[in-house]
This record gives C-alpha cells, sequence and structure tokens, in this order.
C-alpha cells in the first residue's frame, strides 16, 4: 500500500474521495447552479499546470474559459484536455483583460510568480498560484502588500493543508496528545532522473514554437536552452531548488498541523550536489536545522536516495508519525520503568534501600491490571488533494470565504524555503528580521 504522496498526484482524474469527504455536498451531488459557474483562466500548461487543468475541470461549477502558454505544444495540450472549442494564446494578458473571467490558476516557474500574481490582482483577478509563492523573500513581501492593497483572492497550492490526515493531526496536537512539543523532523527521498528534474524537452522546442525571450523574463537573456525551459528548477536563476519543490510541502504541512503560520527564527543548512552533476546550481541533497520560535524542526531532502516521505512530530507525551495517507500515535509515559541505573554507584546497603522503596511506590499491587500503551492509527480514503484544494480556491471566489492557504501563509512557507537556500549557499546561519523584512 502506497502512503507517501506522490510527486504527481496532481495528474490522477480518477475519483476524488479525499475531495468529496472535504467538499460541500453542492460538489459531491454535481449540483451548482448556472449563476454560480466560476470561470478561470489557466496560465501555464505543463507538468503541474496540465494536472491542475485536468482536476479543475472536473469539478462542477467550474469551467476553463482560456489557456495561455508560451510554447504552442501546450495550446494543443489544454484542448485535449478541455476541449477543441479552448482558446489558448502566448498571450497571458488576454486572460486578465477578459471581464468574463472569474480568476486564474497558474503554474509558471517560481521566476514568473511575482509578475503573475501582482499582475493579475491588480487586474481584479483572484489567483491560484502553485508552490513556492515566491522567488526570493523580497518577492514575496511584495506579494502580499498587491494581494492585500487588491482585496483580492489568493490560494497557494500546496496541497498538506486540504489533507485529511493533516487535519486529524492538528486537532490531536491542539488537544495536547503530545504533551510538550520537543522536535519536528521531515524527510523526502527520491532516486531516479525524473525525480530530480531530468525531465525530457519537447522534441520540437524551439524559437518558432515557444517565445524564450519572454519565458526568461527578467532573468539576463541566454540562447534557447531546452534542458532550461524543461528542469528550470535546478537553477537559481529560474527555480528555488529541492527547497521550493519538497521542502515547502513538509513546511506548510507542519505549519497547518501545528497551528502556526509565522516564518522560522533562525536556519542552518548543509547539502551539496551529490549525484546530479548535470550542470546543475542548486543542491540534490539539502538538510536544514530550523528554530519556529523556540521548537527545533530539522528537514531532509535527499534527491539521490528514495526515503517515503514523512513526519516525526514528537513531544513529552508520545510520537506522531504522519505520512501521506497514515497517521500513527505512540503513547509515551515519560517515567521510570525500573529503578534508576546510577543507583548502582550507591553502596550495597543504600542502593538496596533505595530500590525496595521504588518497588513499594511503583510496583503494581495484587490484582490491579497493568496498563497497555496503546498504539493509535488513522487512514484517509484515497483521493486527490489537489481537487480539494482547487475546490476551496473555487469556493472562495465564488463565496468570497478565506481560503485555506493565503498569501500570508504562503509568504510564510516560503520563507522558510528562501532561508534554507540563503543558509546553504552562504554556509552560515541565517535570521529573518521582521523589522526590515529581509534575510540576515
Amino acid at each position: 500500500m502506497n502512503t507517501t504522496w506522490s510527486r504527481r498526484e496532481f495528474l490522477e482524474l480518477s475519483g476524488a474521495a479525499v475531495g468529496a469527504s472535504l467538499a460541500p455536498t453542492s460538489l459531491r451531488a454535481g449540483r451548482v447552479p448556472p449563476s454560480d459557474t466560476v470561470r478561470f483562466g489557466m496560465i501555464g500548461v505543463g507538468m503541474q499546470g496540465s494536472g491542475l487543468l485536468g482536476d479543475a475541470i472536473t469539478l462542477p461549477g467550474v469551467t476553463c474559459a482560456a489557456a495561455a502558454d508560451l510554447y504552442d505544444g501546450r495550446h494543443t495540450l489544454a484542448k485535449e484536455i478541455a476541449g477543441p472549442n479552448l482558446p489558448a494564446t502566448r498571450e497571458y494578458r488576454r486572460l486578465l483583460d477578459d471581464k468574463n473571467i472569474d480568476c486564474i490558476v497558474a503554474a509558471v516557474p517560481d521566476h514568473w510568480h511575482r509578475r503573475m500574481v501582482v499582475e493579475a490582482v491588480s487586474a481584479g483577478k483572484d489567483i491560484y498560484i502553485e508552490k513556492p509563492m515566491s522567488h526570493t523573500a523580497a518577492e514575496g513581501v511584495a506579494m502580499v502588500d498587491a494581494v492585500r492593497k487588491s482585496g483580492r483572492i489568493l490560494q497557494v497550492g500546496s496541497q498538506r493543508v486540504s489533507s485529511p490526515i493533516c487535519a486529524k493531526v492538528k486537532e490531536m496536537i491542539a488537544q495536547g496528545v503530545l504533551g510538550d512539543l520537543t522536535l519536528v523532523e521531515g524527510w523526502n527521498g527520491r532516486n531516479d532522473p525524473t525525480g530530480a528534474w531530468e525531465y525530457p524537452p519537447p522534441p520540437d522546442l524551439s524559437l518558432q514554437t515557444l517565445d524564450w525571450d519572454t519565458w526568461q523574463n527578467d532573468v539576463p537573456k541566454r540562447p534557447l536552452d531546452p534542458n532550461i525551459f524543461a528542469r528550470w528548477r535546478c537553477w537559481k536563476e529560474y527555480g528555488t531548488g529541492v527547497a521550493g519543490d519538497l521542502l515547502v510541502h513538509l513546511i506548510s504541512g507542519m505549519m497547518f498541523m501545528l497551528g502556526t503560520n509565522e516564518p522560522p527564527k533562525q536556519a542552518a543548512a548543509v547539502g551539496g550536489i551529490r549525484r546530479w552533476k548535470d550542470g546543475r546550481n542548486m543542491p540534490d541533497v539539502h538538510a536544514t536545522l530550523f528554530y519556529y520560535g523556540d521548537l527545533p524542526v530539522y528537514m531532509r531532502l535527499n534527491l539521490g536516495t528514495a526515503t517515503p516521505e514523512l513526519y516525526r512530530i514528537q513531544g513529552s507525551k508520545g510520537i506522531l508519525e504522519v505520512t501521506g495517507r497514515t497517521l500513527t500515535f505512540s503513547p509515551q509515559e515519560g517515567k521510570d520503568t525500573e529503578p534508576s541505573y546510577y543507583t548502582g554507584s550507591y553502596p550495597r546497603a543504600l542502593r538496596e534501600a533505595y530500590e525496595q522503596q521504588w518497588h513499594r511506590e511503583h510496583d503494581p499491587k495484587p490484582g490491579q491490571a497493568i496498563p497497555f500503551a496503546e498504539t493509535v492509527s488513522f487512514t484517509s480514503p484515497d483521493g486527490d488533494l489537489t481537487q480539494a484544494h482547487l475546490w476551496n480556491f473555487f469556493e472562495a471566489v465564488r463565496t468570497r470565504k478565506p481560503v485555506v492557504e493565503d498569501v500570508v501563509f504562503g509568504h510564510h512557507a516560503a520563507l522558510a524555503c528562501h532561508m534554507a537556500n540563503e543558509a546553504y549557499f552562504r554556509r552560515a546561519a541565517v535570521t529573518w528580521d521582521e523589522a526590515t523584512k529581509t534575510i540576515k
């Protein structure tokens, strides 16, 4: 049984059991009045965007009005997904200017996120932007400011906050099941070229089929490189590396489960390019120690060794282990189960007197039942978290209710990634300075 999050769960177009469990009755029954239909524009129809498009159009009361991508092959792909009559263009601003489009779903490289968000909300459009929300800390600050000023809705595409398992963990922690939190660990690892972003570029990629100059945005211009187009996560000029791809999921899920919404106070990192020596400048191994307030958090990512995605949330009363579909709570009493071995340093008479006293106070009385330490487990149904996450966004567009992952939450989750990268490249601990809103 697969109990980890698939890195391509967004492409699963089968029945959304998780989405159904989280959605209102209207979604489960497929009843949405035509007057409440949300019309969205899809910007970016690549690996993630094509999955988002396919998921979104299965939701009742949601329709795609147009798609935009700088690569012509993805116009064809968008029509294959959403129908041959779907308008498709290289000019994303046409979607922003279209008064019949209510909101935008954007899956573009990280170095486009700020521009896409600022222009969308300035055009009066709500927006679902893929994770990580920002490419740099400064861009995140600008995005928060733009969204607040516009009054529009922004949702960040980190689906852990729409997970029923994470919701159950949040409930248990809030109830004090773990006691005093002592340490949070999280990790994820892959061991294959695709998992390390060595994607095969489209074979027809050329200056005729791709607006390469626009794709580069404000990064210093370079000749067309199909590998950069397909594998942009490998370079800090365009992406945020393993931190923005995988760490952001671990961080956003942890923030949601702990009920916190703040950036880390401090980060220190180690790592390197240990396996994928293909010209990339972002690490393929990245381990970061954070302080969230005074809570130590350790996050480990590895593209050279496969390990299941897992959280281990530790407290004075036990451990919660969390995967994509399961959680297991192993309680701990935190008490001695036998006389202290330190008394081996006592003279015999003192040691024997201590042990007799210990047994009188701690041994069960005759006939007294011995309590069992019971491990508690929960498993959620199979389902598509992306559909549930998208549904939350479209319902917010419809009703103006808050989303589950707004611009402030997304900014704080992204800041952890930026701090992890800064600490890695500087080889020194970094802190977040809220007064100047900079990493120091």
